[in-house]
């Protein structure tokens, strides 16, 4: 493996000048993280909850998101016996930072009312709840409910803080929560969905930074039940220099086991064909086999998104630390390429 650097003790993210206090990665949120330190405009400062609880019929998505020159709050639900999903949003212009969002992770707090979408997200103890309200879903089919996540406050996650060469100022705090089991329901129109925690998983990714205007990044995630132990992956790259830490790492019943360097493989011209994952050290070798290209393109001159967000089945093999190999069949998860100019 090369230098992986493991962030062990709780410190300030920023300087007073807006740099990077320290980087690398670390298994609990360790860095605090405040605005007052930020180094640049309003316009640069990125901020996003995002929440994908899956089970093996369906799932749905969760954005509150404040980009400083709009801010995009969505719920996508997914269908994967019909493969089809619906996505629905609203936006604001110029939300500057205003929207209601946590300083922290662990305090888990983001709140959005707007006229026609409500969503709050909360944390307490070790329990996330999602409750939300979105009565013109989908041409007025509406979709409403409450989802309650537990996170397990022993469990490994992946925080990192990823700077940019040559771009003072520029970083990346991320943490990912993989592994929530997950209860609930969400009413579509006059279908009623249940989530249940033996096979309903959920994963966090709560992003702050400051980025520069143009970047492309690749994300895998995946959580559930192997051979009655709880797994879960998370794999990325593209943007931040990733010298000191990369995001990958593989979680066996709670513990994470710290990766390298992991490709993306697959086709830009059709994202349903197989993707193929491989490893620098070949301790993440992966088949995926697409399901649903959940795919978006937004463009509003400065503003311009492109996503393919695939779900699909992880099948392959992983290596623990201790030189243990997990064998992995059709774990529920997805794979993304996102390019934005924003």
């Amino acid at each position: 493996m090369s230098n992986q650097i493991e962030i062990t003790e709780p410190g300030l993210l920023l300087d007073e000048e807006g740099n990077l206090n320290t980087k690398g990665w670390s298994r609990k949120p360790l860095l605090k993280y405040k605005k007052k330190n930020l180094g640049k405009g309003w316009s640069r400062t990125k901020e996003w909850d995002y929440y994908a609880i899956i089970n093996p019929n369906y799932a749905i998505t969760f954005t509150i998101t404040d980009l400083g020159i709009m801010g995009l709050y969505s719920v996508v639900w997914l269908d994967f016996r019909d493969k089809k999903f619906i996505p629905d949003e609203e936006s604001k212009f110029f939300t500057k930072g205003r929207t209601n969002m946590s300083f922290s992770s662990e305090e888990g707090f983001a709140k959005y009312e707007g006229k026609r979408l409500q969503i709050k997200f909360s944390k307490k103890a070790s329990t996330r709840k999602i409750v939300f309200d979105f009565p013109s879903f989908n041409k007025n089919q509406g979709i409403k409910g409450k989802l309650e996540m537990l996170q397990d406050p022993e469990m490994d996650s992946m925080a990192i803080a990823t700077p940019w060469k040559n771009k003072p100022k520029c970083f990346y705090y991320n943490h990912k929560v993989n592994c929530m089991p997950t209860e609930g329901k969400v009413v579509l129109g006059n279908k009623i969905f249940t989530f249940e925690k033996e096979n309903s998983f959920a994963v966090l990714d709560w992003g702050r930074g400051i980025w520069p205007y143009s970047d492309t990044w690749y994300w895998g995630s995946a959580s559930g039940m192997s051979v009655k132990n709880l797994v879960g992956i998370n794999i990325g790259y593209g943007f931040g220099d990733t010298s000191a830490a990369s995001e990958n790492i593989f979680y066996y019943n709670g513990i994470g086991h710290k990766l390298d360097q992991v490709t993306f493989h697959f086709n830009p011209k059709n994202f349903l064909e197989p993707w193929k994952f491989t490893s620098n050290d070949g301790r993440f070798e992966m088949e995926f086999e697409p399901i649903i290209d959940r795919n978006s393109v937004v463009n509003l001159l400065i503003f311009k998104s492109i996503q393919h967000q695939v779900f699909g089945y992880y099948t392959g093999e992983v290596i623990l630390d201790d030189g243990r190999t997990i064998k992995i069949e059709k774990l529920l998860g997805f794979a993304e390429k996102v390019q934005n100019r924003w």
